[in-house]
């Protein structure tokens, strides 16, 4: 069921940036890692997003996207969620599903608080957050062999609260959020996914010759991207052509060619 809430966000996400202007279909690149635990070591499972300032386009290279709007975000999210949730459990969701719109009609919490800091301070803090373990051993206090004693501080206030439980207890609170084997708690959207990189799986299949020439031939189409903005090998149509073969000198096509240039010819 966890699947649930990182489908629903990367739906929420893409279809914001899509509604920017459907015929470029904006794609943001965005990076979601699942926390399953609060504070207090509670089952609270919820999603941490970093997404990208702006988004690719079909035609734009880049556009900028600072400012999002957290109610459609709030609304959106609740909507995505609780639909795949539904189609996960069945009809026997519905009532339940009826339930949270009505007592939740401001949608689900979205947490988007500005940035109050430089970018360098930001990314320690998140890259500590986000790889961080349930509960870091700096919280646990006191273990006398039967009782562990540990602290937080309360989400809602920030009050510094101490629990003291059994040794087994405390186990409990921790292993409940082990992942299931091969489920992957950190996961890539949008540009930054894997669908992305063709050129990785392109360069897994050609020789050390061909990287290279493979190389300056995106430089080349980059080049013309970020100078022009036009991109050689869109066609059209409206996709993307794709780079089947490569020819390199002294093949007989492209010798073919070379002469004619070499010689003034067209």
């Amino acid at each position: 069921m966890l699947g649930c809430l990182f489908h629903s966000v990367r739906d929420v996400l893409l279809r914001m940036f899509h509604k920017i202007n459907k015929t470029e279909n904006f794609t943001p690149g965005f990076i979601c890692v699942l926390h399953t635990f609060g504070r207090s070591l509670q089952w609270n499972p919820h999603i941490h997003v970093l997404i990208s300032e702006g988004g690719v386009g079909n035609y734009t290279v880049w556009r900028p996207v600072k400012h999002f709007n957290y109610t459609l975000l709030r609304n959106s999210f609740r909507t995505a969620l609780l639909n795949n949730m539904e189609r996960k459990l069945g009809k026997s969701f519905k009532k339940t599903k009826a339930y949270i719109y009505k007592n939740c009609p401001n949608g689900f919490y979205v947490y988007a608080k500005p940035t109050l800091c430089d970018n360098k301070e930001v990314i320690k803090y998140i890259g500590r957050y986000l790889g961080r373990p349930v509960i870091a051993t700096s919280r646990i206090d006191i273990y006398d062999g039967n009782y562990v004693t540990f602290h937080y501080n309360r989400h809602e206030d920030n009050k510094l609260v101490i629990e003291k439980v059994h040794a087994t207890e405390f186990i409990k609170k921790l292993i409940i959020h082990i992942p299931e084997k091969h489920f992957k708690m950190i996961r890539y959207y949008g540009v930054y996914a894997k669908h992305h990189k063709n050129s990785d799986k392109l360069f897994m299949s050609v020789s050390n010759k061909q990287k290279e020439f493979l190389k300056t031939f995106n430089n080349w189409r980059t080049s013309l991207l970020l100078s022009f903005g036009y991109d050689p090998l869109w066609c059209d149509c409206g996709h993307s052509m794709s780079v089947l073969e490569i020819c390199h000198k002294g093949t007989p096509l492209i010798e073919k060619y070379r002469k004619l240039y070499e010689s003034g010819g067209t």
